[in-house]
């Protein structure tokens, strides 16, 4: 019922499966994101009338595709362990496959996906209106769903395979998938699953949103959370980069300079503007060329890409060592920077009030002086 595309040809190394989202095809959702994943041969499977695969012969579950997940493990590694990462429906058989094969999925990434993804009755609607109009009638839905604002705009090549690769989806096997998601509630089972897991949530997904990632991440016996900032449903797309890393780390793939490099030029463009990024690489010349390539990787890579606090901390943090060291020309990049963080020029205000008490009152005025500049752009 499933077919499989080799995303990455690498025979001799783990085997990684990766599972695709609803009303996407394998190879539109992960194609980008796998050829940077390291060290790893990439296999990636299809739904039933999804891309590749055929079109379903009658109703499944999600346990039934987690036992032909498995069995598509068995024709490249028969009874090997192997690797496992899935978006949304994906994710939802990763759950499954941890829970019915657990000494065989040795670790696994869960991504925008949740052990309960919404509700029975919105399922069964969605089927009846695809049976009856074909998917067709659920792309305007899909666009608001699977990506964050502006990300067609900034990425429309991407966005267009996506909703090209939904159109093309059999009705009645989307129709299925959805029945199947309507069925699918493992909240009470978290805690059987022993391997290792990192739950990949988008800070703006609504499908799934980052709480249920967090619960799966809480409740397992080994799990971490990573919420990705300007994400929504599909990250291995909107984010390949980071997602890439992630895996990388979390399967224990190398940490490669190029790596961080890349992720770090993803998170530069998101804070910064494309439009600056673009003008400091023209500048670049042989001889700052060293030091471009270090803060590319050092400052975006290693750190504004960490977890452990999210954009907006991170501008508030960076402004007030800018106020205290006068550094005036990185105050005013830094400044709009907030604001695309998602600062208000309220709480901008409030952080340089903060500054006048611990990095002096003449730091602030100045800082008072170039906000009022920039934030009046």
């Amino acid at each position: 019922m499933l077919t499989s595309t080799v995303l990455v040809d690498a025979p001799d190394r783990p085997l990684l499966l990766v599972g695709p989202s609803l009303g996407t095809s394998v190879q539109a959702l992960w194609g980008r994101c796998a050829k940077r994943i390291k060290g790893h041969h990439v296999v990636g499977w299809d739904l039933p009338g999804h891309g590749r695969s055929a079109p379903a012969p009658g109703a499944f579950s999600i346990a039934d595709l987690a036992r032909e997940v498995l069995a598509l493990a068995d024709t490249l590694r028969p009874g090997s362990p192997f690797r496992y990462a899935g978006d949304s429906v994906g994710g939802a058989v990763g759950l499954q496959l941890l829970l019915d094969a657990p000494k065989r999925v040795e670790s696994a990434a869960l991504i925008c996906t949740g052990a309960k993804i919404g509700e029975a009755a919105g399922w069964r609607q969605r089927a009846e209106t695809v049976r009856a109009e074909g998917t067709h009638a659920v792309v305007a839905g899909s666009l608001q769903r699977w990506f964050a604002p502006n990300f067609p705009q900034r990425q429309p090549a991407v966005a267009d395979a996506l909703l090209d690769a939904l159109r093309a989806v059999d009705r009645e096997s989307y129709a299925l998938t959805c029945e199947a998601l309507a069925a699918f509630d493992v909240r009470q089972r978290l805690a059987e699953i022993t391997s290792p897991v990192i739950a990949i949530a988008g800070a703006v997904d609504q499908p799934t949103p980052p709480e249920g990632l967090a619960q799966i991440a809480a409740e397992v016996r080994d799990g971490r959370l990573v919420v990705l900032e300007d994400v929504a449903h599909l990250a291995p797309a909107e984010q390949p980069d980071l997602v890439a890393g992630l895996l990388d780390e979390h399967f224990g793939g190398p940490a490669t300079l190029e790596r961080v490099r890349e992720a770090g030029m993803s998170v530069r463009r998101q804070v910064l503007g494309d439009e600056h990024v673009d003008r400091a690489v023209a500048a670049t010349t042989p001889f700052t060329r060293d030091f471009q390539e270090l803060i590319t990787a050092y400052a975006w890579g290693e750190i504004w890409t960490r977890p452990g606090l999210d954009r907006r901390s991170r501008s508030m943090i960076t402004l007030t060592a800018l106020v205290a060291l006068g550094h005036q020309e990185e105050l005013a990049m830094h400044l709009r920077a907030a604001r695309r963080n998602g600062l208000t020029d309220d709480e901008i205000k409030e952080v340089l009030l903060q500054t006048a008490i611990y990095c002096g009152v003449p730091a602030a005025n100045t800082a008072f002086r170039i906000a009022q500049k920039v934030l009046a752009e």
